[in-house]
Order: structure tokens, then C-alpha cells, then sequence
């Protein structure tokens, strides 16, 4: 059965119903950074969301492949995490502007993936799309 950080770790994924202080350790992430209205056809933060995702699965399909990961243990893909702003905002959200947000995506991804086998995911998932990620 693949490991399941949501599971695993309810307490980062699936907070209980009364705040509390959580203490968050080092982990590993991908994260990409952006701007604009999260529901434009072909925006910046759906090109993001598929950036991220074809190198979460990458690494976790490696599997299938020839490429072999030191440490590798099957896992489900975490939750994709967006955290948003926009500037001259307070507090909270203009929904009038949504051209305006800014956002951090980010997919946590297991401690065996270093940065070189990140290098190797973001080639491979290059030579799938037949396009440039960065």
C-alpha cells in the first residue's frame, strides 16, 4: 500500500476542529511562484499546476522506468497547496481584481528526492511535453 502523507500526518493535512499550534518539521517541496487571475483560460497559475504536477509524477512513476531512485518508497501524491496575496490589500482578498493575486504553489515531495533526482524529474518531464518547464 503506498504511503499517504495526508494520513501519515493529519495534523499538517487534516487539522482538527479547534486551533492549535503545530510544530512543522524540514521537508522537501516544489513551488512555483505567480501572478494573475487563477480562472484565465491559459493563465499563469494553470501552466503552474501542470508544471508542478508533471514533476510530482514524474518522480513518483520513476518507478516504472529505468531511472531508479535511492530510497524510493511508492507514496500518493500529496495535496497541491497554494498560498495567495495581492499588494495594497490588508487583509483578505479584492475578488474585483483577481488579475491582481499573486500565488506560492507548492506539492510537498518525500525526503529521498534530492536535488539532483529533482533535476532528473524536470528533464524527463521536458522530454515527455517536448517543451521547456523553465
Amino acid at each position: 500500500m503506498a504511503f499517504d502523507y495526508k494520513k501519515e500526518y493529519k495534523e499538517f493535512y487534516m487539522p482538527k476542529n479547534k486551533p492549535s499550534i503545530v510544530t512543522v518539521p524540514k521537508m522537501n517541496y516544489i513551488a512555483v511562484c505567480g501572478k494573475g487571475d487563477p480562472n484565465a483560460e491559459n493563465g499563469e497559475y494553470k501552466q503552474s499546476i501542470g508544471l508542478l504536477y508533471g514533476i510530482a509524477f514524474t518522480i513518483k512513476m520513476s518507478k516504472m522506468g529505468d531511472h531508479k531512485i535511492k530510497g524510493y518508497f511508492d507514496y500518493a501524491v500529496p495535496p497541491l497547496e497554494s498560498f495567495w496575496k495581492q499588494d495594497g490589500i490588508e487583509s483578505g482578498i479584492d475578488y474585483s481584481r483577481k488579475e491582481d493575486l499573486e500565488f506560492i504553489s507548492v506539492i510537498r515531495l518525500p525526503d529521498f528526492v534530492t536535488e539532483a533526482e529533482f533535476d532528473w524529474a524536470v528533464a524527463e518531464a521536458e522530454r515527455k511535453k517536448k517543451d521547456r518547464l523553465f
